[in-house]
């Protein structure tokens, strides 16, 4: 919401608010007519939310997912894997390993879907 060049920002996810604005008295409005219609709880500043960790500074918010990074490599069991360059060499033939060990699905299926928040929840790098 904008009004007279103020503007406001609400993100709700959930049974969770998130919201901010240029103006005080109209986040303190905001704030009054949530509470006037919902039961809400005010718990101070943005720390965490939904995976993202937020820092407010006086002149921008730095987000970062490094902590779901870390928890997602550690879920996963991975701390002490090698690291390798991505994308890999386009010349590289592979093969099946027939003696290899079967994949679990389940396991596989839940990395990739930890991967996929990743990435969708990536906040933008905006460098102009």
């Amino acid at each position: 919401m904008e009004k007279d060049g103020k503007l406001m920002i609400a993100q709700i996810y959930v049974d969770d608010i998130v919201f901010g604005g240029r103006s005080y008295q109209m986040v303190e409005h905001f704030v009054k007519q949530a509470q006037s219609k919902i039961e809400m709880s005010l718990v101070g500043e943005l720390n965490y939310f939904l995976g993202l960790q937020v820092k407010q500074m006086d002149d921008y918010i730095f987000i970062s997912q490094s902590k779901c990074v870390k928890n997602t490599v550690k879920k996963f069991g991975m701390e002490n894997a090698s690291k390798k360059r991505t994308p890999s060499l386009t010349r590289v033939k592979l093969s099946k390993d027939e003696k290899g060990i079967d994949v679990d699905q389940g396991l596989y299926i839940s990395m990739i879907g930890s991967l996929m928040y990743l990435t969708t929840s990536r906040p933008e790098n905006k460098s102009h």
